[in-house]
């Protein structure tokens, strides 16, 4: 199937904002994967995808401005969650569409946005959401603009769960099945090691 031409520009965010619980509360998007911080990876195979990246933050800002993007925090201050973020950033977008990514996947593939882009706007919607063949990848969402309104009526609310935001606008699924790399995040020593793993993978790859 041939795929749709992207005609309208996409605004990219890299969420940043959580606590990290589950890494000591360290800041993920700042822990070294092979030298670099782990959102310089993720800016790198973002950049060429859109039109402009946005930085969701919360804490850190100032070694986040280091990248040279604009910096957008939640207009809450109690953590509620990547939804928060993608609100953040619609609200400051100027394109129609966001596109979020979380700070600590560092392997997203090069057709991301084309491939969300894509079966969204050919199933007639105005988000959707990544599948990696079992479950729903949330964090990895393409959202319509027109959506501002809602998602900040429903944080408002007191929600924040983003399958159930989702759900209320018939989102379409978009199955990145063959990319399981894409959905690998950091919240150990262990996923580092993986990480560096696939790293290594792609670079013998491309050089073969």
């Amino acid at each position: 199937m041939q795929s749709i031409k992207m005609t309208e520009p996409v605004t990219g965010v890299i969420l940043a904002g959580g606590r990290a619980i589950r890494m000591g509360r360290e800041d993920k998007g700042l822990v070294l994967l092979r030298d670099r911080p782990m959102i310089q990876w993720v800016l790198n195979r973002l950049s060429p995808q859109v039109s402009k990246i946005l930085i969701s933050a919360n804490r850190n800002k100032a070694q986040y401005a280091v990248f040279g993007r604009p910096i957008v925090a939640d207009t809450a201050t109690d953590f509620r969650g990547p939804l928060a973020g993608i609100a953040a950033a619609l609200a400051k977008a100027d394109t129609p569409w966001l596109v979020s990514v979380p700070c600590d996947s560092p392997l997203i593939p090069p057709d991301l946005v084309r491939r969300l882009h894509d079966r969204v706007v050919r199933g007639g919607a105005r988000v959707g959401a990544a599948h990696d063949g079992q479950r729903l990848q949330p964090v990895f969402t393409l959202v319509h603009r027109d959506l501002l309104a809602d998602l900040v009526s429903y944080l408002q609310g007191g929600e924040r769960k983003i399958d159930r935001w989702l759900e209320r606008h018939a989102f379409q699924l978009v199955d990145f099945s063959d990319r399981e790399e894409m959905f690998l995040n950091i919240n150990s020593p262990a996923d580092l090691q993986a990480a560096t793993t696939w790293l290594q993978r792609y670079e013998t790859d491309s050089s073969s």
